[in-house]
């Protein structure tokens, strides 16, 4: 199984790091969020990734011939043109993915002890094109799910705004995780082009698709923040 991890991003919510590094490249206790996904998802027994580039990917390219690739098959998918967002930047990448295999799509900046290997083995039992890990924990948005853990919405918590594929029947906001199980047939599925959100994606498929969640109740911190540096080291040593 391949990995594509988005870490292209001018993760701005780094700064000052991200004035001059990428922010895949921040490290928690002494190690770069990048090595530590890598090396998360290798104890899962992929060896096989897609890294996207471009907000100081040179420096990205460079950290991994340094390192070796980690004992890994690493392609670099290279944005440096254009910032293609996560659904631009999946398609962008069609070309190392588009083998009938599933993957996983994970966030460079997420931290997290998900199993994937449940998450896989969830995906393949449902047979849907696109399996999100969720997780009840704060966050400014939510996926509304109904009782089957079928994606039917999208909420901003601190505005009220929703988008709904049918009236709000009661369903149950989880946080995305920034971890994903995808089937190669969504791309095609995918109708935007160029510079867009995979979520956007997601909510306008949710009419027509069935997307599902994976909850779970692992450790995740979104290490967005310089903040959320110091929280991660109290729990990735």
């Amino acid at each position: 199984m391949k990995a594509l991890i988005f870490a292209a991003g001018k993760g701005t919510r780094l700064k000052p790091f991200t004035d001059h590094h990428p922010k895949a490249l921040a490290k928690v206790n002494g190690i770069a969020l990048l090595e530590r996904n890598i090396t998360y998802l290798k104890g899962f027994g992929i060896t096989d990734f897609v890294i996207n580039v471009h907000h100081f990917g040179g420096q990205i390219v460079d950290f991994l011939k340094k390192n070796g690739n980690f004992n890994c098959k690493i392609e670099v998918s290279d944005e440096s043109e254009e910032l293609l967002e996560t659904g631009g930047g999946l398609v962008f990448a069609k070309r190392f993915l588009d083998h009938g295999e599933d993957f996983i799509i994970m966030n460079a900046d997420i931290l997290t002890d998900i199993n994937i290997n449940n998450l896989v083995e969830y995906h393949k039992k449902i047979k849907d094109f696109a399996t999100l890990a969720v997780s009840d924990r704060e966050s400014s948005r939510k996926l509304l799910f109904n009782d089957d853990l079928v994606l039917r919405g999208w909420l901003n918590v601190q505005t009220g705004e929703q988008r709904l594929a049918e009236f709000n029947k009661g369903f149950k906001p989880y946080a995305f995780s920034g971890v994903h199980c995808i089937n190669p047939v969504i791309f095609d599925k995918i109708k935007r082009t160029g510079k867009f959100s995979v979520m956007e994606e997601y909510l306008d498929l949710m009419q027509t698709e069935k997307i599902h969640g994976f909850l779970h109740d692992s450790l995740l911190i979104d290490v967005g923040r310089p903040a959320s540096v110091i929280e991660a080291e109290k729990y990735f040593k």
